[in-house]
């Protein structure tokens, strides 16, 4: 009888014990949701911008920076090629660079990254970085 009793009020300690952690294992799936990076646009570092060169064709700069983010229809000499980077649901700018021609060569660069070897008839408007 001794041990029917022991086994008994173990079994009731067990069944404690997991009525106990069930709520605490379950309550961890929902204290931090999982939040994926987000990276979108194009991403244009130093190296790649510092190959561009005045006159450059709207080709030879499709093949420099790829394609641009933003082709507005209403201005047809400017590309924009930006990009962003952040958490889901706080997603923020990082860069922008604006690409201009005129009659299909590049003429100037305005925007976040700076040319390292800059040709000196070519435009740039640094705002940053």
């Amino acid at each position: 009888m001794n041990t029917y009793m022991a086994a008994k009020s173990g079994g009731k300690n067990a069944l404690r014990l997991l009525i106990l952690l069930i709520p605490f294992f379950l309550s961890a799936c929902f204290l931090v949701p999982h939040k994926v990076d987000v990276q979108q646009g194009n991403y244009v570092d130093q190296e790649m911008m510092s190959k561009l060169k005045l006159d450059m064709t709207r080709s030879q700069v499709l093949f420099v920076l790829g394609t641009p983010l933003v082709v507005d229809p209403f201005h047809r000499d400017r590309w924009d090629y930006v990009y962003l980077t952040g958490k889901a649901g706080d997603v923020n700018r990082r860069r922008g660079i604006t690409v201009v021609f005129s009659e299909d060569k590049l003429v100037r660069i305005e925007g976040d990254v700076v040319l390292l070897r800059a040709a000196p008839d070519l435009q740039v408007n640094a705002t940053g970085q």
